[in-house]
């Protein structure tokens, strides 16, 4: 018994793509995710010290140093919009009295049509009314950083880092905030701010960045050019690092763990992505992930998302 204790103790919250489904891991065990992994770091270790936390509302939770981390796989069934909705009216109650400070949404078939609309549509018009009913019609004031992007299988997983001390939320100056896009990005505006800044109990400071791509104000740059998106999202990045008081390289000079996940439309350009990148980007030192994956628009080809971690 004594043995088992420490097992579960001291196993922190860690996320695996390239499985075939996704699966929730538990007390001791990995939660893996149906995402086709193309190269980098297969297994997200965001914090290390987190130790398991039991369940709330569907959601399994770790927590550490002033974090409650969450994470929960649901199957679609017949509607994403219900689902969704589902989904984060459970989340907003697993982590009441915790400021949402980032949320990671893996979306089955998310450029598909269905419910009657595409797929990240339907999702969005579910979160936002999970938002609004409980936050009413203010809640964008609330809204931590996210992405969401494609998955393969059937369920939704999603997974939430929440905190103790109250967050900022950021915008790119050259971004209209996602949720005041116009209705023809949908009926209901995406839920996100671009990023999330805050502090650990212990006092390191955080910074979540959003799925970021080649959007200025809210049109879609170089539809079918990958190097002119990439030349956009990297611009993006840098407003963002600027916007966090981290300078152009989102803390490349500072005491940072710097995380970042690359999602790919085709799986063909992983090397031509990466070899770019590590040219000007990132570092050796940093923990890079490149999966094959949908984005939220089917004219985007990367998305690129960051979380940085002070030592």
């Amino acid at each position: 018994m004594h043995g088992t204790a420490l097992s579960i103790e001291t196993t922190s919250f860690e996320v695996e793509f390239g499985a075939e489904a996704s699966v929730l891991g538990g007390a001791g065990r990995v939660t893996r995710l149906a995402l086709p992994w193309l190269g980098g770091t297969r297994t997200e270790r965001l914090f290390r010290g987190a130790r398991w936390a039991g369940e709330s509302d569907g959601f399994q939770l770790w927590e550490t140093d002033g974090l409650r981390i969450g994470a929960t796989v649901q199957a679609v069934g017949t509607s994403l919009r219900r689902t969704t909705r589902e989904v984060y009216e459970r989340l907003l109650r697993a982590s009441v009295g915790w400021p949402l400070y980032r949320v990671w949404n893996y979306v089955p078939g998310i450029n598909d049509t269905a419910d009657g609309g595409e797929n990240y549509h339907v999702f969005c018009e579910g979160r936002a009314e999970a938002f609004e009913a409980l936050h009413g019609s203010g809640f964008e004031r609330a809204l931590p950083a996210a992405s969401a992007v494609g998955s393969d299988g059937s369920a939704l997983a999603t997974v939430f880092v929440a905190g103790r001390a109250t967050p900022r939320h950021l915008e790119n100056p050259e971004q209209v905030p996602a949720y005041e896009y116009p209705r023809e990005h949908g009926p209901r505006p995406p839920s996100f701010s671009r990023a999330t800044v805050a502090q650990t109990q212990s006092g390191r400071r955080l910074v979540f960045v959003s799925g970021t791509a080649a959007i200025k104000g809210h049109a879609t740059i170089a539809a079918g050019d990958l190097d002119a998106q990439l030349d956009c999202t990297l611009d993006n990045l840098r407003l963002i690092s600027r916007a966090a008081s981290l300078g152009d390289a989102l803390g490349a000079e500072a005491s940072t763990a710097r995380h970042f996940k690359v999602y790919l439309r085709d799986p063909a350009t992983y090397r031509r992505v990466r070899d770019r990148l590590e040219a000007e980007f990132v570092q050796a030192s940093d923990h890079v992930t490149y999966l094959q994956a949908e984005v939220c628009r089917a004219a985007l080809e990367v998305e690129i998302e960051a979380t940085l971690v002070g030592r």
